[in-house]
């Protein structure tokens, strides 16, 4: 079945998983590139939704998002899979046709119910024996890539 819809973490998948705090809270997150590009223009060339569900809230993620022209942010989400059903249902897309790749037991419950999943290659054991692919790079440099570029060879 083609994968129609890859849902991303942020912290650990996205970015590196450092959190960088000032006296006025977070500064400052980075993000690869090559996740960029994949996101920006392979995903569109696919015909993939590209969607983001993160426990965390920042305006940061939201800028990154709006850079990528990715529509289906949702921030601030404790438990990601009722979400991710219901964004599910709004496209009308079965289980088998959604990609998701995360790092952390947070994801967990998603990686469950996803046809097709990955992580990067730092997260954590737990999760890397229970997805179908294991990036070579870490979180923030370039995992989702290689995620997208994996889902472009089946």
């Amino acid at each position: 079945m083609k994968i129609k819809m890859l849902v991303m973490d942020v912290d650990g998948t996205l970015t590196d998983g450092h959190i960088y705090m000032g006296p006025d809270g977070e500064t400052m997150k980075a993000f690869s590139c090559k996740d960029g590009h994949g996101i920006g223009q392979m995903l569109p060339r696919m015909g993939i939704v590209p969607v983001i569900i993160t426990g965390r809230s920042s305006k940061i993620v939201a800028n990154r998002a709006r850079e990528l022209h990715i529509e289906e942010l949702y921030q601030g989400v404790a438990d990601k899979l009722p979400l991710l059903r219901q964004i599910a249902a709004k496209y009308g897309f079965a289980r088998e046709e959604i990609a998701y790749i995360g790092d952390d037991l947070n994801d967990w419950e998603c990686l469950e119910y996803c046809g097709l999943t990955g992580c990067p290659r730092d997260a954590e054991e737990a999760v890397r024996e229970i997805v179908g692919f294991v990036a070579p790079r870490e979180g923030g440099r370039g995992a989702v890539r290689d995620f997208i570029e994996y889902i472009a060879k089946l």
